[in-house]
């Protein structure tokens, strides 16, 4: 008889801290080009609140279910969004 763990495996983890990874670099190079720029004016701001809201709640899951990568890739990524909403309300046309 096999008994299931609910703790995922070392192979799991990590590809689950690769999509981490992979979702965070998403964001550096616009983070970086509205930094460069000084310019966001083709951002959306609802775009943005959807972002942040988004990950504050998968942050809130992940901390539930005592995930790892959903952790920080929510965490570094509600950073990078509101990174973008403060670019968004200092950087005005």
């Amino acid at each position: 008889m096999s008994t299931s763990s609910s703790k995922p495996s070392n192979l799991t983890n990590l590809i689950g801290y690769l999509g981490s990874f992979l979702t965070c670099v998403t964001f550096v190079p616009q983070v970086y080009q509205s930094w460069k720029t000084k310019s966001v004016g083709d951002l959306s701001i609802w775009m943005i609140c959807i972002v942040i809201t988004s990950t504050l709640v998968w942050l809130w899951y992940g901390v539930r279910i005592k995930s790892g990568p959903v952790i920080v890739a929510n965490a570094i990524v509600f950073f990078l969004g509101c990174v973008l909403m403060y670019f968004k309300m200092t950087f005005v046309s």
